[in-house]
């Protein structure tokens, strides 16, 4: 098959059809438009959800011991009252009373039922209970905060889990509409300049906006069948806008340059040449991001299918509906002009790139050094799962959630559930109990336990024996019941192990998959935040090394199919693997060391989500330079003198890709929410490396140093070219 010949029929099609195609993609973006405006309204939590113990300790609770689906919290306090003032009691009793009638609640437990737990010093809580899950209850949330009295010298502030998610949906709204406020504008001043004229600036806009909108009205149906992640919201566009532009910017390009051949030839062999390395380098992000699927987490399955789903209608958009535009337009797109652009060949690229390939070794020396110093903050990095401390700093369920650890103490909340199941009842088996007490002792002997909660600690310290003696009698039955029902079910018992160590930090992790095992007969699933925490950072740690496998390999062959080449896929992806792990140090710089900002830890998802968008977005540059580069190659069989030209032609427009990228992904640095900011920031340090350090100095050096190497192939024999032009 001739090269480039399915291209070049796709070409020819879009210019014979293209307004049929330009009517297709409007109604659907229309149709699905519709969609995408709804697609907020469904989504829910931080995705940070799995099947496991802890989900299964969850349902026990649920289902055994009338533990609610969720619940939330309403915090009081006071400068003025204390909480066993009439004042202040009577301030939480009103407020209790006003909830009623609101959705889904089952129950409300005062302060004062439980004061020893829920009331410290001016601080008091109380439970609101649901009968509907997490992602539910944006209603009742809000019916809540129109109830919450305000008092001048008592305060009443809404947390939890519920709330948190509820509040991060708003603000990742809130901050796409302000990093799209920043990122558009900017990259409508890039592309004027690249172009000189508002019609083929504006082109790349309304393709990144199409491909944006159709992907987001996908979504919503996505959203139906499944729980979707709130950072899908932030990650999507931001993908979407920086690929579309970035595809729609290298194919107006080439229309423009080909435009003296004529309008449908110009249209064909844009869509032959541009297109094909969009479509090559859209595989790529598209591999990059489905290396994600492997880790059975929510937030990673649904970033990487959204993901997947921009960058495919990124791709078609960008080789059917841009072409038929650019047909239809013809001259035209290069109308509105509002300054003359230079079209010079001898530019500071190209004085550069020849610099760098005069002196390879020492431009190649140079530029791992700096990328290899950058390296090393990297194994100072400290991931966490984020939380309410990922909000806005002054958002009410935050400050409300850090008053809250702050007094009950965060050891104190989050105990380890520890679930013991028996073959019978524990209330008929004697040794079932023994068992019981047995676990419960060698528990609280553990130097990482503080103390235990547990059937015993309720019923005078009685031991086993004496426990099931006196739950045989009537008396003891009434006894004991209301002490029973919170610890036992039947063959279900629960123990309650507060740690004395961390309950995030790896002691505690090392500790709750330690006792997940039979003991004395039972069997133990372990449960709370240790174990959510234990179980997620395993999951990530197990998987992604195969999710980076799959990505490398498949890209390295999809690469060596398309440059015919076996050393320049292999450069390609060790200079991306050395740029992302220098963009890893230096964030670990930006957030951790205090320098620039108050240390805060990087989120957990964030160098898996900057990997798998990174190295696709890359490998754009990289695939448009190599292609460049391989037809002047091909033509004039000088391997040097086709860097340097491929180099200089591909010069601006790569960088003003590259701007594009850093503009539309940096703007999120702006943001409020912390994840969003920290992958914002990430993903444009990892494309700024990417178009100065390894394209301005790494490429040319490599290449030069390599030679004809570059293009060496098994069993493929090129033809012999003459070797014509001077390196200069």
């Amino acid at each position: 098959m001739k090269k480039g010949l399915s291209f070049q029929t796709l070409g020819k099609f879009t210019y014979r059809f293209r307004k049929l195609i330009i009517t297709f993609w409007v109604l659907t973006t229309i149709l699905l438009g519709f969609f995408a405006v709804k697609l907020p309204s469904i989504l829910s939590g931080s995705g940070f959800e799995m099947d496991g113990s802890f989900s299964k300790v969850e349902n026990i609770l649920q289902e055994k011991f009338d533990q609610p689906k969720s619940s939330v919290m309403l915090v009081f306090d006071s400068k003025t009252y204390a909480p066993e003032d009439a004042a202040y009691k009577a301030f939480v009793m009103d407020t209790i009373k006003k909830m009623d009638g609101v959705d889904d609640v089952v129950d409300i437990q005062s302060p004062y039922e439980v004061p020893e737990r829920t009331i410290k010093d001016n601080v008091s809580f109380a439970s609101v209970q649901f009968d509907k899950s997490f992602g539910d209850l944006k209603k009742s949330i809000d019916q809540i905060r129109e109830r919450m009295p305000d008092e001048k010298d008592i305060s009443v502030s809404l947390t939890g889990g519920p709330v948190i998610a509820e509040d991060m949906n708003t603000a990742s709204q809130h901050d796409l509409a302000r990093a799209e406020a920043i990122g558009i504008p900017a990259a409508l001043i890039i592309l004027l300049l690249a172009f000189g004229g508002l019609i083929a600036a504006g082109l790349p806009i309304i393709v990144g906006l199409i491909s944006v909108a159709s992907s987001l009205g996908l979504l919503y149906f996505y959203g139906q069948t499944t729980n979707v992640s709130i950072f899908l919201l932030n990650v999507v566009p931001m993908i979407g806008l920086a690929l579309g532009i970035d595809f729609a910017l290298l194919l107006v390009n080439r229309f423009r340059e080909e435009l003296h051949r004529g309008v449908e030839k110009a249209t064909i062999i844009s869509v032959q040449t541009a297109g094909r390395s969009i479509a090559f380098s859209g595989l790529c992000v598209f591999l990059g991001l489905s290396g994600m699927l492997l880790i059975d987490i929510d937030i990673f399955k649904t970033v990487a299918i959204g993901g997947m789903v921009v960058v495919v209608l990124s791709v078609l958009n960008a080789i059917t509906f841009l072409p038929a535009m650019l047909a239809v337009l013809g001259q035209r797109v290069n109308a509105l002009k509002l300054f003359k652009t230079k079209e010079n060949s001898r530019s500071v690229w190209h004085s550069f790139a020849a610099f760098v390939m005069k002196r390879p070794i020492m431009m190649a020396v140079i530029a791992a050094l700096v990328l290899g110093f950058s390296v090393t903050p990297v194994k100072d990095m400290k991931l966490s799962i984020p939380e309410a401390d990922a909000l806005p700093p002054d958002y009410e369920s935050r400050l409300a959630f850090e008053k809250f650890e702050k007094t009950f103490g965060e050891d104190e909340l989050y105990p380890v559930t520890i679930v013991a199941q028996s073959k019978n009842s524990f209330l008929k088996d004697e040794d079932s109990l023994l068992a019981l007490e047995k676990l419960t002792k060698d528990l609280q002997s553990q130097k990482e336990v503080n103390k235990t909660e547990s059937i015993f600690t309720y019923t005078n310290q009685l031991n086993g024996s004496k426990l099931f003696q006196a739950l045989q009698t009537d008396q003891g039955k009434q006894q004991f019941s209301p002490v029973l029902k919170p610890f036992i079910n039947d063959d279900t018992a629960l123990i309650k192990a507060y740690l004395s160590v961390d309950v995030t930090g790896d002691d505690a992790k090392q500790f709750v998959k330690k006792w997940e095992k039979e003991h004395e007969g039972l069997s133990i699933t372990i449960g709370g935040v240790t174990k959510f925490n234990q179980e997620i950072f395993d999951e990530i740690i197990e998987k992604a090394p195969y999710g980076l496998a799959i990505v490398l390999i498949t890209t390295l062959f999809i690469l060596m199919i398309a440059f015919r080449s076996v050393f320049i896929p292999i450069k390609a992806i060790f200079m991306n693997m050395l740029s992302l792990s220098a963009t890893f140090g230096i964030l670990v710089w930006i957030f951790q060391s205090g320098v620039i900002m108050e240390p805060v830890d990087i989120g957990l998802m964030i160098p898996v989500f900057t990997f798998g968008i990174v190295f696709g977005l890359s490998m754009d540059y990289e695939v448009f330079l190599i292609s460049r580069i391989q037809e002047i190659y091909e033509e004039t069989g000088n391997n040097d003198r086709a860097t340097l030209l491929g180099l200089t032609s591909t010069s601006k427009i790569i960088t003003s890709a590259a701007a594009i990228m850093i503009v539309i992904t940096g703007s999120f640095a702006f943001t409020n929410v912390m994840p969003v900011k920290q992958i914002g920031i990430a993903i444009a340090l990892a494309i700024f490396i990417d178009a100065t350090i390894v394209r301005m100095i790494f490429v040319p050096s490599l290449m030069k140093l390599l030679g004809d190497w570059n293009w060496w192939m098994p069993f493929i024999k090129r033809k012999e070219k003459k070797r014509s032009g001077t390196l200069s």
